[in-house]
Protein backbone atom coordinates (compact mmCIF):
# COMPACT_ATOMS: atom_id res chain seq x y z
CA UNK A 1 0.00 0.00 0.00
CA UNK A 2 1.45 3.68 -1.10
CA UNK A 3 1.46 5.97 1.83
CA UNK A 4 -0.66 9.38 1.46
CA UNK A 5 0.90 12.66 1.55
CA UNK A 6 -1.21 15.70 1.45
CA UNK A 7 0.88 18.89 0.36
CA UNK A 8 -1.08 22.74 0.82
CA UNK A 9 0.71 25.45 -1.70
CA UNK A 10 1.24 22.70 -4.13
CA UNK A 11 0.92 24.82 -7.03
CA UNK A 12 3.85 27.00 -5.35
CA UNK A 13 7.74 26.33 -6.31
CA UNK A 14 8.10 24.43 -3.73
CA UNK A 15 5.16 22.55 -3.77
CA UNK A 16 5.85 21.54 -7.67
CA UNK A 17 9.23 20.30 -6.20
CA UNK A 18 8.20 18.16 -3.67
CA UNK A 19 5.14 16.95 -5.65
CA UNK A 20 7.82 15.75 -8.22
CA UNK A 21 10.55 14.07 -5.15
CA UNK A 22 7.25 12.18 -3.43
CA UNK A 23 5.62 10.57 -6.45
CA UNK A 24 9.30 9.61 -7.30
CA UNK A 25 9.51 7.47 -3.37
CA UNK A 26 5.73 6.07 -4.43
CA UNK A 27 3.68 8.29 -3.11
CA UNK A 28 -0.19 8.80 -3.40
CA UNK A 29 0.05 13.15 -3.75
CA UNK A 30 -3.00 15.16 -2.50
CA UNK A 31 -2.86 19.12 -3.02
CA UNK A 32 -4.83 21.79 -1.96
CA UNK A 33 -5.42 24.52 -3.59
CA UNK A 34 -7.40 27.82 -3.51
CA UNK A 35 -10.47 28.11 -5.57
CA UNK A 36 -9.56 31.23 -8.01
CA UNK A 37 -11.19 32.21 -11.13
CA UNK A 38 -7.65 32.35 -12.85
CA UNK A 39 -5.87 28.85 -12.69
CA UNK A 40 -2.34 29.12 -11.75
CA UNK A 41 -1.79 25.49 -12.19
CA UNK A 42 1.55 26.08 -14.62
CA UNK A 43 4.07 24.71 -12.27
CA UNK A 44 2.73 21.05 -12.10
CA UNK A 45 0.73 21.27 -14.92
CA UNK A 46 3.26 18.35 -16.02
CA UNK A 47 2.25 16.03 -13.71
CA UNK A 48 -1.04 16.00 -15.01
CA UNK A 49 -3.61 12.82 -13.68
CA UNK A 50 -0.66 11.53 -11.02
CA UNK A 51 -1.57 14.20 -8.35
CA UNK A 52 -4.61 15.09 -7.11
CA UNK A 53 -6.23 18.17 -6.80
CA UNK A 54 -8.54 19.33 -3.68
CA UNK A 55 -10.16 22.42 -2.94
CA UNK A 56 -9.62 23.65 0.00
CA UNK A 57 -7.98 27.56 2.36
CA UNK A 58 -5.86 27.93 5.43
CA UNK A 59 -8.57 30.50 6.34
CA UNK A 60 -10.89 27.82 6.72
CA UNK A 61 -10.67 25.12 9.08
CA UNK A 62 -13.57 23.10 8.62
CA UNK A 63 -12.00 22.85 4.50
CA UNK A 64 -8.98 21.15 6.49
CA UNK A 65 -10.97 18.67 8.50
CA UNK A 66 -13.32 17.59 5.37
CA UNK A 67 -9.76 17.07 3.42
CA UNK A 68 -8.17 15.27 6.14
CA UNK A 69 -11.02 12.55 7.02
CA UNK A 70 -11.39 12.10 3.12
CA UNK A 71 -8.17 11.28 2.10
CA UNK A 72 -6.45 10.41 5.29
CA UNK A 73 -2.89 11.17 4.39
CA UNK A 74 0.31 9.87 6.87
CA UNK A 75 2.04 13.08 5.96
CA UNK A 76 1.14 16.24 5.63
CA UNK A 77 3.25 19.47 4.33
CA UNK A 78 2.46 22.93 4.79
CA UNK A 79 3.88 24.94 2.05
CA UNK A 80 0.73 27.67 1.64
CA UNK A 81 1.88 31.07 2.37
CA UNK A 82 1.16 35.11 1.63
CA UNK A 83 4.78 34.21 0.54
CA UNK A 84 6.43 37.50 -0.61
CA UNK A 85 8.01 39.77 1.92
CA UNK A 86 7.15 43.15 0.38
CA UNK A 87 3.55 42.67 -0.14
CA UNK A 88 3.42 41.65 3.63
CA UNK A 89 4.12 45.47 4.21
CA UNK A 90 1.50 46.15 2.34
CA UNK A 91 -1.38 43.50 3.86
CA UNK A 92 0.18 42.51 7.37
CA UNK A 93 -3.38 41.22 8.43
CA UNK A 94 -4.27 39.34 5.46
CA UNK A 95 -0.60 37.40 5.55
CA UNK A 96 -1.02 36.85 9.59
CA UNK A 97 -4.09 35.29 8.61
CA UNK A 98 -2.80 32.98 6.08
CA UNK A 99 0.98 32.60 6.79
CA UNK A 100 0.42 32.29 10.96
CA UNK A 101 -2.97 31.37 11.58
CA UNK A 102 -3.27 28.93 9.16
CA UNK A 103 -0.80 26.90 10.58
CA UNK A 104 -2.86 27.03 13.34
CA UNK A 105 -5.92 25.84 12.07
CA UNK A 106 -3.93 22.94 10.62
CA UNK A 107 -2.17 21.53 13.19
CA UNK A 108 -5.73 22.16 15.04
CA UNK A 109 -7.54 20.01 12.00
CA UNK A 110 -4.58 17.13 12.38
CA UNK A 111 -4.90 17.05 16.32
CA UNK A 112 -8.76 16.72 15.44
CA UNK A 113 -8.85 14.32 12.92
CA UNK A 114 -5.64 11.86 13.26
CA UNK A 115 -2.56 13.11 15.87
CA UNK A 116 -0.82 10.48 14.23
CA UNK A 117 -0.19 12.43 11.00
CA UNK A 118 3.32 13.54 10.56
CA UNK A 119 3.75 16.79 9.87
CA UNK A 120 5.72 19.61 8.53
CA UNK A 121 5.72 23.47 8.22
CA UNK A 122 7.65 25.69 6.39
CA UNK A 123 9.65 28.02 8.54
CA UNK A 124 11.67 30.74 7.39
CA UNK A 125 15.30 32.66 7.86
CA UNK A 126 12.98 35.72 7.74
CA UNK A 127 12.37 34.78 11.16
CA UNK A 128 15.98 35.84 12.02
CA UNK A 129 15.48 39.10 10.41
CA UNK A 130 18.02 41.35 12.31
CA UNK A 131 20.43 38.81 13.02
CA UNK A 132 22.34 39.12 16.22
CA UNK A 133 24.65 36.23 15.26
CA UNK A 134 25.98 34.75 11.90
CA UNK A 135 25.37 32.56 10.62
CA UNK A 136 22.37 31.66 11.90
CA UNK A 137 21.56 28.11 13.22
CA UNK A 138 18.50 26.32 15.19
CA UNK A 139 19.44 28.13 18.67
CA UNK A 140 20.47 31.52 17.25
CA UNK A 141 17.20 34.27 18.61
CA UNK A 142 14.82 35.36 16.47
CA UNK A 143 14.33 38.71 15.30
CA UNK A 144 12.18 39.17 12.40
CA UNK A 145 11.53 42.58 10.59
CA UNK A 146 8.56 41.94 8.43
CA UNK A 147 4.81 41.16 8.74
CA UNK A 148 6.02 38.13 6.88
CA UNK A 149 8.76 37.48 9.26
CA UNK A 150 6.88 38.15 12.53
CA UNK A 151 4.26 35.38 11.06
CA UNK A 152 6.50 32.64 10.38
CA UNK A 153 7.71 32.85 13.62
CA UNK A 154 4.08 32.44 14.76
CA UNK A 155 3.55 29.52 12.85
CA UNK A 156 7.15 27.93 13.99
CA UNK A 157 6.27 28.43 17.54
CA UNK A 158 2.53 27.13 16.82
CA UNK A 159 4.48 23.89 15.56
CA UNK A 160 6.54 23.66 18.30
CA UNK A 161 3.39 24.19 20.77
CA UNK A 162 1.54 21.49 19.48
CA UNK A 163 4.43 19.36 18.64
CA UNK A 164 5.02 19.63 22.66
CA UNK A 165 2.00 20.00 24.28
CA UNK A 166 -0.02 17.15 22.21
CA UNK A 167 2.94 14.89 20.89
CA UNK A 168 2.64 15.47 17.60
CA UNK A 169 5.16 14.36 15.23
CA UNK A 170 5.85 17.85 13.99
CA UNK A 171 8.83 19.70 12.71
CA UNK A 172 9.73 22.95 10.76
CA UNK A 173 12.29 23.31 8.56
CA UNK A 174 13.90 26.98 8.79
CA UNK A 175 14.88 27.00 4.70
CA UNK A 176 16.77 29.96 4.08
CA UNK A 177 16.03 31.48 0.07
CA UNK A 178 15.75 28.40 -1.89
CA UNK A 179 15.38 29.55 -6.01
CA UNK A 180 14.34 27.89 -9.30
CA UNK A 181 13.60 28.20 -12.72
CA UNK A 182 9.95 27.90 -11.10
CA UNK A 183 10.20 30.82 -9.01
CA UNK A 184 7.83 34.23 -8.99
CA UNK A 185 8.52 36.55 -10.77
CA UNK A 186 8.22 38.78 -8.01
CA UNK A 187 10.92 37.62 -6.48
CA UNK A 188 14.20 39.50 -6.91
CA UNK A 189 16.37 36.17 -8.29
CA UNK A 190 13.94 35.33 -11.17
CA UNK A 191 13.20 39.61 -11.37
CA UNK A 192 16.96 39.37 -12.33
CA UNK A 193 17.13 36.09 -14.18
CA UNK A 194 14.31 36.87 -16.52
CA UNK A 195 15.15 41.03 -17.19
CA UNK A 196 18.31 39.51 -18.10
CA UNK A 197 16.62 37.17 -20.65
CA UNK A 198 14.18 39.96 -21.99
CA UNK A 199 17.31 42.37 -22.46
CA UNK A 200 19.65 40.04 -23.80
CA UNK A 201 16.58 39.45 -26.46
CA UNK A 202 15.91 42.85 -27.04
CA UNK A 203 12.33 43.08 -25.34
CA UNK A 204 13.73 45.71 -22.23
CA UNK A 205 16.51 47.44 -21.45
CA UNK A 206 16.57 48.04 -18.15
CA UNK A 207 15.91 46.42 -14.43
CA UNK A 208 14.78 48.50 -11.25
CA UNK A 209 16.34 46.94 -8.03
CA UNK A 210 16.63 47.44 -4.67
CA UNK A 211 18.76 47.21 -2.23
CA UNK A 212 21.94 45.80 -3.81
CA UNK A 213 24.19 45.22 -0.89
CA UNK A 214 21.64 42.57 0.70
CA UNK A 215 23.32 39.58 0.98
CA UNK A 216 21.08 35.98 1.28
CA UNK A 217 22.38 32.14 1.55
CA UNK A 218 21.01 31.41 -1.80
CA UNK A 219 19.93 27.19 -2.88
CA UNK A 220 18.27 24.92 -5.00
CA UNK A 221 14.34 24.55 -4.60
CA UNK A 222 15.20 20.80 -6.15
CA UNK A 223 17.34 20.15 -3.34
CA UNK A 224 15.52 21.81 -0.31
CA UNK A 225 12.43 19.91 -0.68
CA UNK A 226 14.69 16.30 0.08
CA UNK A 227 15.13 17.73 3.35
CA UNK A 228 11.39 18.63 4.11
CA UNK A 229 11.14 14.71 3.27
CA UNK A 230 13.73 13.98 5.14
CA UNK A 231 12.33 15.32 8.62
CA UNK A 232 9.79 13.33 8.29
CA UNK A 233 11.35 10.44 8.36
CA UNK A 234 13.19 10.55 11.71
CA UNK A 235 12.20 8.87 14.33
CA UNK A 236 11.35 12.13 16.69
CA UNK A 237 10.66 15.45 15.22
CA UNK A 238 12.71 18.52 15.47
CA UNK A 239 13.36 21.89 13.60
CA UNK A 240 16.75 21.95 11.27
CA UNK A 241 18.23 25.14 9.12
CA UNK A 242 17.92 24.39 5.42
CA UNK A 243 20.78 26.64 4.04
CA UNK A 244 24.06 26.17 1.44
CA UNK A 245 26.34 27.92 4.76
CA UNK A 246 27.42 30.43 2.05
CA UNK A 247 26.54 33.98 1.17
CA UNK A 248 26.23 36.28 -1.64
CA UNK A 249 25.01 39.65 -2.33
CA UNK A 250 22.64 41.16 -5.10
CA UNK A 251 24.78 42.85 -6.98
CA UNK A 252 27.13 39.73 -7.13
CA UNK A 253 23.85 37.99 -8.58
CA UNK A 254 23.65 40.45 -10.98
CA UNK A 255 26.75 39.80 -12.00
CA UNK A 256 26.64 36.28 -12.84
CA UNK A 257 23.46 36.60 -14.50
CA UNK A 258 23.89 38.84 -16.62
CA UNK A 259 27.95 37.90 -17.48
CA UNK A 260 26.30 34.41 -18.51
CA UNK A 261 24.21 35.97 -21.15
CA UNK A 262 27.35 38.24 -22.03
CA UNK A 263 26.02 41.66 -20.52
CA UNK A 264 27.51 43.83 -18.32
CA UNK A 265 25.17 44.80 -15.42
CA UNK A 266 25.85 48.07 -14.85
CA UNK A 267 24.77 48.38 -18.01
CA UNK A 268 21.20 47.85 -17.05
CA UNK A 269 20.29 47.83 -13.77
CA UNK A 270 19.23 51.01 -11.84
CA UNK A 271 18.89 51.38 -8.08
CA UNK A 272 15.25 52.34 -7.45
CA UNK A 273 13.62 52.91 -3.27
CA UNK A 274 10.70 52.04 -4.48
CA UNK A 275 11.94 48.44 -3.97
CA UNK A 276 13.51 48.87 -0.45
CA UNK A 277 11.93 47.12 2.59
CA UNK A 278 10.81 49.75 5.25
CA UNK A 279 12.94 47.49 7.25
CA UNK A 280 16.15 46.02 5.73
CA UNK A 281 17.33 42.22 6.40
CA UNK A 282 21.23 42.87 5.42
CA UNK A 283 22.83 39.73 6.04
CA UNK A 284 21.22 35.91 5.98
CA UNK A 285 23.91 32.64 6.12
CA UNK A 286 22.45 29.84 7.83
CA UNK A 287 24.29 26.72 9.38
CA UNK A 288 23.17 23.67 8.05
CA UNK A 289 25.97 21.12 10.08
CA UNK A 290 22.58 19.57 12.19
CA UNK A 291 20.88 18.67 8.39
CA UNK A 292 23.73 17.35 7.64
CA UNK A 293 24.09 15.33 10.41
CA UNK A 294 20.86 14.42 11.88
CA UNK A 295 19.22 13.88 8.24
CA UNK A 296 22.57 13.32 5.80
CA UNK A 297 21.48 15.69 3.60
CA UNK A 298 23.45 18.48 1.77
CA UNK A 299 22.90 20.89 -1.05
CA UNK A 300 23.75 19.78 -4.35
CA UNK A 301 23.42 22.72 -6.76
CA UNK A 302 26.13 25.74 -6.10
CA UNK A 303 25.15 29.26 -6.60
CA UNK A 304 26.15 29.60 -10.00
CA UNK A 305 25.03 26.63 -11.40
CA UNK A 306 21.61 27.84 -9.96
CA UNK A 307 21.91 31.43 -11.50
CA UNK A 308 22.96 30.14 -14.76
CA UNK A 309 20.28 27.09 -14.92
CA UNK A 310 17.61 30.25 -14.06
CA UNK A 311 18.65 32.43 -17.05
CA UNK A 312 19.21 29.23 -19.46
CA UNK A 313 15.64 28.90 -18.08
CA UNK A 314 13.84 32.12 -18.78
CA UNK A 315 15.97 32.73 -21.86
CA UNK A 316 14.65 29.61 -23.47
CA UNK A 317 11.36 30.64 -22.54
CA UNK A 318 11.42 33.77 -23.88
CA UNK A 319 12.50 32.65 -27.21
CA UNK A 320 9.98 30.16 -27.45
CA UNK A 321 7.48 33.03 -26.56
CA UNK A 322 8.45 35.56 -28.90
CA UNK A 323 9.04 32.75 -32.05
CA UNK A 324 5.44 31.29 -31.22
Amino acid sequence: MSRRALITGITGQDGSYLAELLLDQGYEVIGLHRRSSTPTFERISHLGTSITLEPADLLDEASMIRVLRKYQPSEVYNLAAQSFVQTSFNQPVLTGEVTALGVTRLLDAILLTDPSIRFYQASSSEMFGKVVEVPQREQTPFYPRSPYGVAKLYGHWMTVNYRESYGLHASSGILFNHESPRRGLEFVTRKITFSVAAIKLGLQEKVKLGNLDAQRDWGFAGDYVKAMWLMLRQDQPDDFVVATGETHSVRELCQVAFGHAGLNWEDHVEVDEVYFRPAEVDLLIGDPAKATKSLGWEPEVGFQELITMMVDSDMAALEASTAS
